[in-house]
C-alpha cells in the first residue's frame, strides 16, 4: 500500500490494521468507504500526534482506535441522520474493540500470559497488514468466514461463486496468509 510520507513510518503502519477493523465495522453498510476513514484518522492523528501519550504500540493503537470510532460514529450519523435512540444503541468504540480482540484471538494460542499481550497486538497489526496483501476475493472470503462467521454457502451467495470456488479461495488465502506472517522478509 502506498503511504503518504507525511504521516511518518510510526502512524503509516497502522493503515492496513485500522483499515481491516473499518471494514469489519461497516459490513453491509452502503455509501461508507473504510478507506475514507482511516485516512481521515491517520491525518487527525498526524495532527494531534504531539499531544499523543501512548509510549507502546499497543496503547497507539488503542489511541487510534478510539479516532477510527469517533470517525465511524461521526460518518453513520452523518449518514443516516436519524434520531438517537439510546435503547438501540451500539457503542462502536466497544465493537472496534471487539474487532481488535478478534484479531487477537485468531493469532493467538490458547490461553496467553499477560507478559504475551504486548506481542499480540504487534501480531495483530502484522495480521491486518498480510491480509491487505491478499488479493482481493481471498481477503473478502477470510474476513467473511473469521470475522462475521458466515458459512462457506453463504459467502458463495454474497460474492456470487460456487462452494467448491469459495473453499478454493480460503485455502490459498489462508496458505498466502500464513506464508506472508512467516516470512521474514515481508516489510510490515
Amino acid at each position: 500500500m502506498n503511504q503518504p510520507e507525511h504521516l511518518g513510518p510510526e502512524l503509516a503502519r497502522f493503515r492496513s490494521y485500522l483499515h481491516l477493523l473499518a471494514r469489519i465495522q461497516i459490513g453491509d453498510r452502503t455509501g461508507l468507504d473504510p478507506s475514507d476513514l482511516v485516512q481521515q484518522t491517520l491525518l487527525e492523528a498526524h495532527r494531534e500526534q504531539a499531544d499523543c501519550r501512548a509510549g507502546t504500540n499497543a496503547e497507539r493503537a488503542a489511541w487510534l482506535r478510539r479516532m477510527l470510532a469517533n470517525n465511524l460514529a461521526d460518518a453513520i450519523r452523518a449518514r443516516t441522520r436519524v434520531r438517537r435512540d439510546v435503547n438501540r444503541e451500539v457503542s462502536i468504540d466497544a465493537a472496534l474493540g471487539e474487532s481488535s480482540a478478534q484479531i487477537g484471538l485468531w493469532i493467538a494460542a490458547p490461553g496467553p500470559s499477560p507478559s504475551q499481550e504486548a506481542d499480540q497486538h504487534e501480531q495483530a497489526i502484522r495480521l491486518a497488514t498480510a491480509l491487505a496483501g491478499l488479493p482481493e476475493a481471498e481477503r473478502e472470503a477470510l474476513v467473511l468466514q473469521h470475522w462475521h462467521g458466515l458459512t462457506v454457502a453463504q459467502i458463495g451467495k454474497r460474492l456470487g461463486r460456487t462452494p467448491a470456488a469459495i473453499g478454493g479461495l480460503l485455502k490459498r488465502g489462508l496458505r498466502r496468509l500464513r506464508e506472508r506472517m512467516k516470512d521474514p522478509s515481508t516489510e510490515f
